[in-house]
């Protein structure tokens, strides 16, 4: 049985386990019996909120704790914590983006037993800051009164909300099937709901006047009509919900067999041909092609015949090797500057692949002089960040024009095409139908596991090799085969100990592929082991030392750092749509 068939069965192993344990996961430990929210809205802009929750503990256990989701420019203060039915401490630990109270529970006021099979309640107390918003015609709470990240769900919720006014008060509840009472008397909101799942949000949209308010330093102010684009998504989630009730069979139906295709796209375009080639391992270099595209070819699996950012590396390394970039250490008092400078009287006699990657470099250096060391802070914000990759997507995309016939030559990918185009279809399908799952009016088991089995499987085939589903040519296989026999090589101390290559040019080559092929740092050490003068002047390696002093460490680090800076993270605006809203969060027991 070949590595396709293994990971054919892996994957629908992995899928059966996934929904068979979906199905008949084990019961959580604890469950909640009742929820009370008490929510206080002040002129000022604070909201004040008391959560009262029923624990039903089966067995024992350490504690209780809460977390509190927090959104930009949100935070929590003047936190406290009541328990009836045991004896607590409690700590609030702070981390980027939640706050997250945990509550340590004793049987005894010595604090030596741990509580077990009790019945116990916890109250926690605290004041949020830049959760009510202020646009300019209304003022809005959006507020989820319970978090789809607790830990189990609960039996009921009571809410009251107290509002600073008592006229023009418009408020929403979502998802609409937990609501089993509501009404509004005078500046207070009273409500009552059925039992809200583990893994269910139900949120509170409240529009307010905005004469209610006065100050309100502890609001969001935005510069912006809100009433219409709240009541648009409140209308637009009704509508959604409405439409999508009526098609969920039928996605069921559609997530348990796109699956299927894909097996018999790889028995049909998948399957390997039988080539007369039998070799263990490769000493000398298979071919003369440049190592962007041997990278492109042998070490891109996700994408045959496009290069990856280790080609891009190894074409510097090559470019260092035959002193295109000449390479000093500028030595300071507690440190040292690893130096490239690039040498234009033999830019011309570069392809222009190399050339590309020339110019890449020479945007980010000063009078040809690029400083390895500055590299990553100098790609550490966006607008350099986006200038690099634009450059790197360029020359990917002349690495992979300029191998186009190559790689046609040597890969077929129609299989792999086929089955790209389904795996994303279904993981567009499998997200849309876990949505709808969670949203239903009741909770739809048969589509959320449709949904997980279709998901699973098309995120771990889309992960695949692209030559699963594909196959080689005769002669790509064979290519493929020698490439990979050399990387074996070069990876395998004692095949290079008993076969040292006989001179260190054939070592720097070595250097190159090997970081073209992802083991540049297995060639270094055993280059490092198997040429003890390796320092002396007549074996003085560039590349080595361009290794020896982390340069691919700090080229791959600023490259990373530049696409990272390229894409930003941003912060969106005071309102989030249905299910955006501040508060929820969840919580379990330890």
């Amino acid at each position: 049985m070949n590595i396709k068939h293994i990971a054919v069965i892996l994957i629908m192993a992995v899928v059966f386990v996934s929904a068979v344990n979906a199905i008949y996961a084990s019961d959580d430990d604890f469950s909640i019996t009742e929820a009370l929210i008490n929510l206080t809205v002040h002129p000022n802009g604070l909201l004040n909120i008391s959560e009262s929750y029923n624990y039903n503990i089966e067995g024992t256990v350490n504690g209780v704790y809460r977390d509190i989701p927090l959104k930009d420019g949100e935070s929590v203060r003047n936190v406290k914590v009541y328990v009836k039915g045991a004896y607590a401490t409690y700590e609030v630990i702070h981390s980027n983006g939640n706050e997250r109270i945990k509550v340590y529970l004793w049987a005894d006021p010595g604090h030596t037993k741990k509580i077990h099979n009790r019945n116990i309640v916890v109250t926690y107390s605290y004041e949020m800051v830049n959760v009510v918003t202020l646009f300019s015609d209304i003022g809005s709470l959006q507020y989820k009164l319970w978090g789809e990240k607790w830990d189990a769900g609960v039996g009921k919720l009571i809410a009251n909300i107290n509002l600073p006014g008592n006229k023009s008060i418009t408020y929403y509840l979502n998802p609409q099937d937990y609501n089993l009472s509501s009404s509004i008397s005078g500046n207070v909101i009273h409500l009552v709901t059925t039992k809200i799942p583990k893994g269910e949000f139900y949120e509170l949209q409240v529009i307010m006047p905005l004469d209610s308010f006065t100050n309100a330093p502890y609001a969001k102010h935005i510069s912006q009509n809100g009433r219409e684009q709240i009541e648009q998504a409140q209308q637009q989630y009704v509508n959604n919900r409405n439409f999508w009730n009526g098609v969920f069979d039928t996605l069921s139906i559609i997530c348990f067999i796109i699956p299927i295709a894909p097996i018999f796209i790889y028995l049909k375009y998948g399957r390997e041909p039988k080539v007369d080639y039998d070799g263990i391992y490769e000493r000398e270099l298979p071919t003369e092609d440049p190592p962007a595209a041997v990278n492109a070819l042998i070490n891109n699996k996700g994408e045959i015949g496009k290069p990856n950012m280790e080609g891009f590396e190894a074409t510097i390394m090559d470019l260092i090797d035959r002193k295109v970039f000449d390479m000093e250490i500028s030595e300071a008092e507690h440190t040292h500057d690893l130096i490239l400078k690039l040498n234009e009287d033999k830019y011309s006699d570069l392809s222009s692949d190399e050339k590309s990657v020339f110019n890449i470099l020479k945007t980010f250096s000063s009078n040809n002089i690029l400083n390895v060391s500055e590299l990553s802070s100098k790609l550490d914000n966006e607008r350099n960040g986006k200038l690099f990759v634009s450059k790197f997507n360029a020359w990917q995309n002349s690495v992979e024009k300029h191998i186009e016939q190559e790689t046609v030559e040597y890969f077929d990918d129609t299989g792999s095409r086929l089955t790209k185009i389904i795996c994303y279809g279904g993981l567009g399908i499998a997200v849309i139908s876990f949505l709808i799952a969670l949203f239903l009016s009741k909770f739809r088991w048969n589509l959320l596991i449709a949904s997980i089995f279709l998901g699973i499987i098309s995120i771990l085939i889309l992960c695949l090799p692209e030559d699963i589903f594909g196959r080689w040519t005769e002669s790509g296989r064979v290519y493929y085969l020698k490439w990979k026999n050399f990387k074996k090589f070069l990876k395998d101390y004692s095949l290079i100990k008993e076969h040292p290559p006989e001179s260190i040019a054939i070592w720097n080559k070595y250097l190159v592929y090997g970081t073209a092929l992802g083991v540049a740092d297995e060639v270094y050490d055993a280059m490092k082991l198997s040429v003890p003068n390796v320092h002396d002047d007549y074996y003085y390696s560039d590349i080595y030392v361009f290794h020896s002093y982390s340069g691919l460490i700090m080229l791959d680090s600023a490259f990373n750092t530049g696409v990272s800076a390229a894409n930003p993270q941003s912060s969106s605006g005071g309102f989030g749509g249905v299910g955006g809203g501040s508060g929820g969060g969840g919580g379990g027991v330890f």
